[in-house]
Parts: C-alpha cells; sequence; structure tokens
C-alpha cells in the first residue's frame, strides 16, 4: 500500500467527506530537507466534510492529524485544506 492510499483509506473512515483530493507533491521536493527518496514525503491534502465544518481552523487541524495517526510520522509535510 502506498502512503497515499494509506491516508486516503483512514480519512474516508473518519470523516465520510464530501470532496477528498490526495496529491503527492514529493516530486517538487527532490533533494530539499526531509526527501527521504521514497517518493512519498510530501502531500497536499484537500478535505470537505460536514464533521469538520463546525470546528475552528486548529481543531480541523488536529482532527485529521489524529485521523492520520502514524502516517504524521512516515511523511515530512502534510499541508491541508479543510472544510
Amino acid at each position: 500500500m502506498t502512503v497515499k492510499h494509506d491516508m486516503d483509506q483512514r480519512l474516508r473512515a473518519a470523516f465520510s467527506p464530501q470532496h477528498i483530493e490526495i496529491v503527492n507533491e514529493s516530486h517538487k521536493h527532490a533533494g530539499h530537507s526531509g526527501d527521504d527518496g521514497s517518493g512519498e514525503s510530501h502531500f497536499r491534502i484537500v478535505l470537505r466534510s460536514d464533521i469538520l465544518a463546525p470546528m475552528s481552523r486548529v481543531a480541523r487541524h488536529r482532527a485529521v492529524h489524529a485521523a492520520l495517526g502514524d502516517l504524521n510520522t512516515r511523511v515530512h509535510a502534510i499541508a491541508l485544506d479543510l472544510g
């Protein structure tokens, strides 16, 4: 399984999103700090869910990171666009 696949499964299970995009942006960071050569070090997540909607920005970020669990330690950076 890829990191992207694992992220998708966990986020769908936790938030039943109306919209989800997970973009692997690792190629943009090749050779930079945090690039481990795996091709799975940097991601952008766009997520729209009724579950997240009433939460504050900080609470949304915390909820997503909690749902991702150990994946947070397997990647260097995750950019979040949540609603």
